[in-house]
């Protein structure tokens, strides 16, 4: 699996690409190999906000319904909304296919999450 390394993950499956005070957040082609094919996904109004930890979107698959938490705090400025209609896009292009849009309100967050070569260690 080649990991994009301009993005930032964590342990929970999460990527995160950041631009400034801004981040896109999806999940990892990695958590969608062992779920299968996404069903559905329950997004977020832009304006949540969300602190670090909370539960920003939940994915139904094949298999399984897993929430996804939010691995930084901050205000949903804008969703995917292509995954209403075609959730499955996710498992097409996992990396392309961001899920929402959040502006950052605590900067430290972003020292807790993984490389590329760090969350590639992780997975074994």
């Amino acid at each position: 699996m080649v990991l994009p390394s301009d993005l930032k993950y964590t342990v929970e499956h999460a990527w995160l690409k950041i631009r400034g005070d801004k981040a896109r957040l999806g999940i990892t082609d990695y958590i969608l190999e062992q779920l299968g094919d996404v069903n559905y996904i329950d997004l977020p109004e832009v304006g949540t906000m969300f602190s670090a930890g909370d539960v920003f979107t939940e994915v139904e698959t094949s298999k399984t319904t897993l929430e996804i938490t939010s691995p930084v705090s901050g205000e949903v400025i804008s969703v995917n909304e292509e995954l209403r209609d075609s959730p499955g896009n996710l498992n097409d292009d996992a990396f392309a296919s961001w899920i929402v849009q959040i502006k950052l309100s605590d900067d430290t967050e972003l020292d807790d999450l993984l490389t590329a070569d760090e969350y590639e260690e992780e997975i074994g």
